[in-house]
């Protein structure tokens, strides 16, 4: 059997930017971009001391980079203090007075948080934690959700040197306790409760759950963010102090003075350690360090979504993920953007709750992700068409691959035909984008996450190495490091080497896989986990699922394999439709659909609709459940991030 990966859908339509949008772009042209992704890897030296020249570091760096695989180290002989990058370098410019984060919360209130009011807050905590004994190097646990303060939380710690850790507020207790444990966290930032679709979640309660067994712990901050009428908490004296009451005490000399003028840290510091699901069950605490990170998140912030001082720049994730580190806190912040930030549900009250944001706020540049598009289109197109979205010039897609079809609506319906898109492939272990379009400079192809970023050296190769030929698909591997890479696992070097570093001699395998087209375009199909092996052929699901999205009756799929005697693996595909649709006979007609769009070799063994597909709160559809669901399987490891534990329940009573 051949060792590529089936890839038979082939999307030939290019969207170019308009000649109006480029010609305000900070890249205008290809042979720009060409040349400055050539000169990133040709001469890093000369390329990362142009891009950096914005940054504030107390000491230049000497060297671009040192590595001795799988570890590196980047702007090596620098000193800095990240925050001075992101606040205080703004404060002696006009982006003093511009608002940093404009917030909206689910129940509707509004705070909006200028670039001087967002550093004083960030002061004032970090001066808190200070007096409360938290030392450069401590860990702070942050268990929020999204609201200004957990951005505040984040860059507080960050300005005393403590390395963050943001744990989901969707997590459970025991998930909770889990990464408070394996990371020794000293502080727990938490709040009383968070809203979502017009109920409380209580934050605090599950905190208090998970800190019966977090001998680490000294201290718990928590917000008032419900009250107690809604959300009654219980405060254990000596540990826990209200968030307020911590803040407006008049600090010690000494914390005031390193909260004002914080210290310097070497390049190589660590900034945080964000946890991510791993295979065996346990989850990996991904450790970023400073300089690296933020030459990472800035340069690809600045580029890939082409800020200008007029943009109110959204990105819809949580911070609890690293989209949110690097695309809502440190990229946009250190860049000087405005930042839409929004607490809730896209579904609170109705579906009309983001484009209702956009025409509110004047929104511009919108970042969100294909499980969020799709869900939009099976809500139906009436809801982006009852608000104004010409305020909109450009569109980012984040999470997973995004199917053409899905691509297409965005462009046509959010977007209305004017806006370019920018998908965009990268990892919590990359730190920042890796792969897109950018938008002044390259056209487009629905499904395509594009081109590489500057000084990423990336392939699509077999299994034993050698590079594939055009459209042939393999495993996407990255060949030499980058400034914002993961740098290990926390307490766990030897497992970092064996998961990215142990495939191939010499470079970084990303778990998923991909092919390159004639014109250098990446293709994204998946994790090599869901890459299928039907009767000799290796099949991403991502390409079957996109084949079914283009069947105007589907909203959205979730291809999946189960165990087969004869075949190896079976394919079983769950469906959901579009509003209005009636599954009847529809079997047949997208088995002939998938025999059409790709071949009769990648027909579904079983095709099961279904209202609603089991998801995490930040939109990604949980495909290890619906494994389990069509081998009936028992679901095993942690479902505390599902949405709505009723659709597993539903799943598993439904006949096929």
């Amino acid at each position: 059997m051949s060792d590529s990966i089936e890839s038979r859908l082939k999307e030939e339509r290019r969207f170019p930017p308009s000649a109006e949008f480029s010609k305000g772009a900070r890249v205008q042209s290809h042979a720009a971009y060409t040349s400055m992704y050539e000169l990133s890897l040709s001469d890093p030296e000369t390329f990362w001391r142009e891009e950096t020249g914005d940054l504030v570091f107390r000491t230049p760096w000497k060297k671009v980079s040192e590595w001795a695989l799988p570890h590196a180290k980047f702007f090596v002989g620098a000193t800095l203090n990240i925050t001075e990058s992101c606040l205080d370098r703004h404060l002696g410019t006009s982006a003093r007075t511009r608002a940093a984060i404009v917030w909206e919360g689910e129940p509707g209130d509004v705070r909006t948080l200028t670039y001087f009011e967002l550093h004083r807050e960030v002061v004032r905590l970090s001066a808190a934690l200070t007096d409360l004994g938290v030392k450069p190097g401590d860990r702070v646990a942050i268990y929020m959700g999204m609201v200004p303060e957990t951005a505040v939380a984040m860059l507080a710690c960050a300005r005393i040197g403590a390395t963050h850790s943001v744990i989901f507020g969707g997590f459970s207790s025991d998930a909770l306790r889990e990464r408070i444990n394996d990371c020794g966290a000293k502080v727990l930032l938490t709040q009383d409760g968070a809203w979502r679709r017009g109920n409380v979640v209580p934050l605090k309660k599950m905190a208090d759950e998970a800190l019966e067994k977090t001998p680490s712990i000294e201290k718990a901050v928590v917000l008032r963010r419900i009250g107690q009428e809604k959300c009654p908490v219980e405060m254990k004296q000596g540990r826990d102090v209200w968030w307020d009451e911590l803040v407006t005490r008049t600090p010690s000399e000494n914390a005031l003075g390193l909260a004002k003028k914080p210290a310097a840290f070497d390049a190589e510091h660590p900034l945080f350690i964000l946890y991510t699901s791993g295979s065996t069950g346990k989850p990996k605490g991904v450790l970023h360090t400073t300089a690296g990170y933020l030459v990472g998140a800035h340069v690809t912030t600045k580029y890939v979504f082409d800020l200008r001082e007029s943009d109110l720049y959204w990105c819809t994730a949580d911070v609890g993920w690293v989209t949110g580190h690097s695309y809502i806190v440190y990229g946009p912040l250190s860049c000087g953007a405005s930042c839409m930030m929004y607490e809730g549900a896209p579904n609170a009250p109705d579906w009309g709750r983001f484009w209702n944001i956009i025409e509110k706020h004047g929104v511009t540049i919108l970042y969100t992700a294909p499980t969020a598009i799709r869900a939009f289109i099976r809500a139906g197109d009436q809801w982006p068409a009852k608000a104004d979205l010409s305020s909109l010039r450009l569109l980012g897609s984040v999470g997973e691959p995004i199917n053409p079809e899905a691509w297409t609506w965005y462009h046509r319906v959010v977007g209305g035909g004017r806006c370019p898109i920018v998908d965009t492939w990268w990892q919590t272990e990359t730190g920042s984008i890796m792969l897109t379009t950018l938008p002044g400079a390259c056209y487009s192809k629905p499904g395509s996450t594009g081109l590489p970023l500057f000084g990423v050296d990336i392939e699509v190769v077999k299994d034993r190495g050698d590079p594939c030929k055009a459209n042939e698909g393999g495993k996407l591997v990255i060949q030499r490091p980058w400034p914002s890479m993961a740098r290990t696992l926390y307490n766990d070097d030897a497992r970092f080497k064996d998961a990215y570093w142990s495939q191939m001699p010499g470079v970084y395998f990303t778990g998923d896989g991909a092919r390159r087209d004639e014109d250098g375009y990446f293709w994204v199909v998946g994790r090599i986990d869901d890459v299928l092996n039907v009767a000799g052929h290796r099949i991403g699901t991502a390409e079957i699922e996109s084949a079914l999205v283009s069947h105007p009756a589907v909203a959205e799929a979730a291809a999946v394999g189960r165990p087969d005697d004869l075949k190896g693996q079976a394919l079983v595909v769950f469906v959901t439709l579009k509003q209005g649709q009636d599954p009847k006979d529809l079997k047949s007609k997208l088995a002939e659909h998938i025999d059409k769009e790709i071949g009769k070799f990648a027909r579904p063994d079983a095709i099961r609709f279904t209202d609603s597909l089991p998801k995490t709160r930040s939109g990604k559809i949980m495909r290890r459940l619906l494994k389990e669901v069509a081998s009936g399987a028992e679901t095993k490891g942690d479902t505390s991030t599902l949405e709505d534990l009723s659709v597993l329940a539903k799943l598993r009573t439904d006949e096929e």
